[in-house]
C-alpha cells in the first residue's frame, strides 16, 4: 500500500496572522496572571503560617515565663509566711516578757514606745512635707512642659494644615487641567475615527457599486450572446424536428431559474462583501483598545513586581529585627532568671542567718531590738533641720531613697561594733593565753630533767644557791631609736621556796 501524502500547508493571510499572535498573547497574558495569582497566594500562605508559628512562640515564651514567675513568687509568699511567723513569735514572746516584768519597766517601756513614736511622728512629718515640696515642684516643670509642647504641637499643626491646603488646592487644578486635556484629545481622536470611518466607507461603497456595474455589464452581454445562439438554434431545431423546440422551452425555463440563481448568489457576494468590510473595521478597533489594555497591563505588571520586591525587602527586615529581639529576650530573660536566682539565694541565706543570729539574741534585744538613738535632742534636730542642698542630687536622692532603712543600719552597726570589740577581746585572749602557754611551758621544763632540758636555761636548776641563769647585766642607757629587749619572767616554785624558809 502507498502511504499517503501530506497535506500541504495552506499560507496563512495577514488577518489571521494578527489574530494568531492576540491569541498567543492573551494565552501568554493569561499564564502570567495565573503565575501571579499562584504566587500571591504561596506568599499569603506563606506569611499566615509565619504569624501562626510567631503567636505560637509567644504563647510559648508566655506560658514559660507565667510558670517562672509563679514558682518565684509562690518562694516569695513562703518566705514572707516564715517572716511573719517569726515575727509573730517574736512578738509574742515580747509580750509574755512584758507580762512578766513588773510595773516599772511597764512604765519605762511605754515612755520610750512614746518618745520613739513622737520620733517617728516628726521624722514622718518631715518627709510629708519634703514630699510635698517636691510634688508641687514637679507639678510645676510638667505644667511648663505641658504648655511649651501645647504651643509646640498647635504651630505645627497649624504649618501642616497650611501645607496639605495648598498642596490640595494644586493637585485640584492639576486633575482639573488634565481632565480638561485628556476631554479635549478625546473629541479630537473621535472625529478623526468618524472621519476616517466615513472615507472608508464611501470609498468601499463606490468599488462596490463599479463591481456590481461590471459584473451586470458582462452578464448581459454573455446573455445576449446566448440569446442570439438560441434564436438561431430555435431557427435550426424549428426547421429540423418538433422535439428540439420542447427541448429548447426546457433549457429556456433552466435558464431563468439560473439567472434568478445568480442573482441571488450576487446579493449573497454583496451582503458578505458588506460583513467583511465591518468585520475588518471591527478588528482594527479592537486591534488598537488590545494594545492600549496590553501597554496599560505590563504597566500594573511593572507597579506590582516593583512593590512585591518592596514588601519582600520589608519582610526580609522585619523577619531580621524580629529574630534579634527574640535573640535579645531570650539573652535578658536567661540574665533576668540568673540575677533572681542569685537574689532567692541571697534572700535564704540572710533568713537562715537571721534565724541562726535569733538563736544568739538576748532578752532586751528581743524586747527592744531597736537601740534608742545616741545623739542629744539638739544634734538630732540639726541633722533633721539639715539642708540637702549642700550635697549632691545623687547623694540627696540616695540618702531620701534608703532613709527608710535606718532601723537596719542601727542594728547592722550595733552587730558590726560588737563584732569588733568581740575581736579586740580574742586578740587580748590570745595574748593571755600565749603568756598563759608560755609560763606552763617554763614550769613544765623545771619540773622535768632531761638532757634537752639540762641543756638550756632552767630557774629551777640551782647548785650550791645558784642557778645556771645568766647574771643580769647593767641595764645600758636606752638611745632614741633603739628596740627594747624582751621581757623575761623568774618563776620559782612554790614548794622549792617552803622547803627552804621552813
Amino acid at each position: 500500500m502507498s502511504k499517503k501524502g501530506k497535506k500541504a500547508k495552506v499560507p496563512l493571510s495577514d488577518e489571521e496572522q494578527l489574530l494568531l499572535f492576540q491569541q498567543k498573547l492573551l494565552a501568554e497574558e493569561e499564564m502570567a496572571k495565573k503565575k501571579e495569582r499562584l504566587l500571591n497566594q504561596f506568599l499569603k500562605d506563606k506569611l499566615a503560617k509565619e504569624e501562626h508559628n510567631s503567636a505560637l512562640n509567644l504563647n510559648k515564651i508566655n506560658t514559660q515565663w507565667r510558670t517562672v514567675l509563679r514558682e518565684v513568687k509562690t518562694r516569695e509568699l513562703h518566705k514572707d509566711i516564715e517572716i511573719l511567723s517569726q515575727t509573730f513569735e517574736r512578738v509574742v514572746d515580747c509580750k509574755d516578757m512584758v507580762t512578766l516584768f513588773p510595773t516599772q519597766s511597764l512604765a519605762k517601756d511605754l515612755s520610750e514606745a512614746e518618745e520613739q513614736h513622737a520620733h517617728a511622728l516628726r521624722s514622718h512629718l518631715h518627709s510629708i512635707d519634703q514630699l510635698l515640696a517636691l510634688q508641687r515642684c514637679r507639678l510645676n516643670l510638667l505644667e511648663e512642659n505641658y504648655n511649651l509642647e501645647l504651643e509646640a504641637l498647635t504651630k505645627e499643626f497649624d504649618t501642616e494644615r497650611k501645607t496639605i491646603i495648598d498642596q490640595h488646592e494644586k493637585e485640584i487644578h492639576y486633575l482639573q487641567d488634565v481632565f480638561m486635556a485628556m476631554e479635549q484629545n478625546y473629541i479630537d481622536s473621535e472625529y478623526e475615527s468618524k472621519l476616517e470611518f466615513q472615507s472608508m466607507w464611501d470609498d468601499l461603497k463606490n468599488k462596490n457599486l463599479e463591481e456590481k456595474h461590471f459584473l451586470r455589464l458582462q452578464l448581459e452581454n454573455i446573455v445576449e450572446d446566448l440569446w442570439r445562439r438560441f434564436q438561431d438554434a430555435l431557427k435550426n431545431y424549428t426547421d429540423a424536428t418538433e422535439d428540439r423546440k420542447i427541448a429548447f422551452e426546457t433549457l429556456k425555463v433552466k435558464d431563468e431559474k439560473s439567472s434568478r440563481e445568480i442573482e441571488a448568489q450576487m446579493k449573497k457576494i454583496q451582503k458578505l462583501q458588506d460583513s467583511i468590510i465591518i468585520f475588518k473595521g471591527k478588528i482594527l478597533v479592537h486591534s488598537r483598545e488590545s494594545e492600549e489594555q496590553n501597554q496599560d497591563i505590563r504597566e500594573d505588571k511593572e507597579l506590582v513586581l516593583v512593590q512585591l520586591r518592596k514588601l519582600k525587602a520589608q519582610r526580609t527586615q522585619a523577619r531580621g529585627v524580629a529574630q534579634e529581639n527574640l535573640v535579645k529576650l531570650t539573652l535578658e530573660s536567661s540574665a533576668t532568671l540568673k540575677a533572681l536566682r542569685e537574689i532567692v539565694d541571697k534572700g535564704e541565706k540572710i533568713l537562715k542567718l537571721a534565724e541562726i543570729c535569733r538563736k544568739f539574741e538576748t532578752e532586751e534585744e528581743k524586747v527592744l531590738p531597736f537601740y534608742s538613738s545616741v545623739l542629744t535632742p539638739k544634734e538630732q534636730e540639726e541633722i533633721e533641720t539639715m539642708d540637702l542642698e549642700e550635697f549632691n542630687e545623687e547623694l540627696g536622692k540616695v540618702i531620701m531613697d534608703y532613709k527608710g532603712m535606718e532601723n537596719f543600719w542601727k542594728r547592722y552597726n550595733k552587730v558590726k561594733l560588737e563584732q569588733l570589740s568581740l575581736r579586740h577581746r580574742r586578740a587580748q585572749l590570745l595574748e593571755i593565753n600565749e603568756k598563759l602557754r608560755e609560763m606552763l611551758r617554763q614550769y613544765l621544763d623545771g619540773i622535768s630533767v632531761s638532757d634537752e632540758v639540762l641543756s638550756q636555761l632552767n630557774p629551777l636548776f640551782i647548785v650550791n644557791h645558784r642557778s645556771n641563769l645568766p647574771q643580769l647585766l647593767p641595764m645600758p642607757t636606752a638611745q632614741p631609736g633603739d628596740k627594747k629587749p624582751p621581757a623575761t619572767y623568774n618563776i620559782i616554785e612554790a614548794a622549792h621556796v617552803v622547803s627552804h624558809t621552813l
